[in-house]
């Protein structure tokens, strides 16, 4: 009688807990199920595409989380004169060291055809250790920081090389690479948009705090990757591009089959196609997005020591900062996902437009240098940077054959980050003068504008030798 009573009355106690449970698992749950079905619509799920997508989404969160430790320790703790030393310090020490190092990690990668995932795995797994090695020395900012820094960026630029190459294996039908570029870059942006607020929030706890959260987005990232298809995997008839000149090499004429025609030219001894053996638009807009990399890097190490120092106009430092940095991943985003409706109309045109827009930006807010000049060369900047790769991606794969198409990814995205480099120093070095540094910014964006675009109209004109794109 007793125990019959007893569980009838704990029915409703059961129940109660079970709806609590619920209310607290459902948003959890609803915003796992909202993500993934996001990022495998259209096809995206069944061909693999939506978990690279994923897997980005946890490289940027990581990324960003090692940014903001790196941030505090190097950039916000210390006085502005010696913030740009010890920012120099770490150009100096892992940036130039990785220039060296960058344009050998493509044809590293070449080599590893059918251990993608494990490369892309392996990739997140050192961060994750690297992460765990700096948070013993991100309080003290020694430089036993830097060598750990520079594991960590060349892990970085591993996986995005892979990753590069990966993509088109991974295309649903009717899917074009462009569009599927945009929507991997575009989760990225937005894991990093998440990401960086709840590395901040760490920081308050401790310096630490931040790694220790990459390291276990990295761990989580390892695991992931192996989930990618098998078809990852897969070099069936790929083959190596070079960003040098093919001398001998001529392209075969449209509906000539290739495969006869390339083994009689390796038979001769002559070079295997590269890139500028399929036209000149593809170098034509490397050299454009050169200059937006270089403006992306200039502005970032300027802007930041110049707003510490002067910031904009009734704002704070840290709110100058954040209003370019919101400018400028906003400007991102559109750029990105104007990208995917862009993907049918002439890559050359998107290209010489958005550089002739920065450009100008650039120029009036050199002549008007005020706060609302900032923020709009930012926002200008990181559209037309999105913008313009996504085209340029859309070139290679017009212009650039299937079987050297990965590779030629590899190479462009390596000479992209040199460029961005070299815009970092130039930002570090200039005397921190607004009008000055605009200027500066004009002038990368017109040297660009001089080698490209005329070469750019003129292929639109002409329009391309091979047209591929569906």
């Amino acid at each position: 009688m007793t125990s019959a009573r007893s569980h009838k009355d704990s029915g409703p106690l059961r129940r109660a807990g079970r709806a609590i449970g619920h209310a607290l698992h459902t948003p959890f749950t609803g915003t796992a199920k909202g993500i993934r079905k996001a990022t495998h619509a259209h096809g995206a799920g069944e061909s693999g595409l939506g978990k690279l997508i994923e897997l980005h989404a946890v490289n940027g969160a990581g990324d960003v989380m090692i940014t903001v430790a790196l941030a505090s320790t190097v950039f916000f703790s210390v006085p502005t004169d010696e913030a740009r030393g010890r920012v120099a310090l770490y150009l100096a020490v892992t940036m130039a060291p990785f220039t060296l190092l960058a344009p050998v990690i493509g044809p590293l990668l070449d080599h590893l055809p059918h251990g993608r995932r494990a490369a892309m795995a392996g990739a997140m797994l050192a961060r994750a250790v690297l992460a765990l090695t700096m948070s013993g020395a991100v309080a003290t900012g020694g430089l036993e920081l830097y060598p750990a820094a520079l594991g960590v960026l060349v892990c970085s630029k591993a996986y995005g090389v892979v990753r590069s190459a990966v993509v088109p294996r991974l295309l649903p039908p009717r899917f074009s690479l462009v569009k599927a570029n945009s929507r991997v870059t575009l989760a990225g942006l937005l894991a990093t948009g998440v990401a960086a607020p709840i590395g901040a929030g760490l920081h308050t706890i401790g310096s630490p705090w931040p790694l220790y959260g990459a390291c276990l987005i990295f761990i989580g990232g390892t695991v992931l990757a192996f989930t990618l298809p098998h078809t990852v995997d897969s070099a069936k008839g790929e083959r190596k591009a070079r960003l040098v000149p093919t001398y001998g090499a001529v392209a075969p004429r449209p509906g000539t089959k290739r495969n006869g025609w390339a083994r009689g030219r390796e038979k001769n001894g002559e070079k295997r196609p590269g890139l500028r053996s399929v036209g000149p638009s593809v170098l034509n807009g490397l050299q454009a997005n050169t200059a937006h990399r270089a403006l992306s890097g200039f502005l970032i190490f300027f802007l930041a020591f110049l707003l510490r120092e002067q910031p904009l106009a009734g704002q704070s430092a840290v709110v100058s900062l954040g209003i370019v940095g919101v400018a400028a991943g906003t400007g991102n985003a559109l750029g990105t996902a104007f990208g995917a409706w862009l993907r049918a109309r002439g890559p050359e045109v998107i290209v010489a437009s958005v550089l002739a827009l920065a450009l100008g930006v650039a120029v009036l807010a050199a002549l008007f240098f005020s706060t609302v000049m900032v923020a709009a060369l930012s926002a200008t900047a990181g559209f037309t940077q999105a913008l313009s790769k996504l085209s340029l991606d859309a070139m290679i794969q017009r212009d650039v054959p299937e079987e050297v198409r990965t590779s030629a990814f590899a190479r462009s995205e390596t000479v992209l980050q040199m460029a961005w480099v070299v815009g970092g120093g130039i930002g570090i070095a200039l005397p921190l003068n607004g009008v000055l540094g605009m200027s500066v910014a004009a002038g990368i964006l017109a040297l660009g504008a001089a080698t490209s675009v005329r070469g750019l109209l003129v292929a639109a004109r002409r329009g391309s030798p091979h047209p591929r794109v569906a």
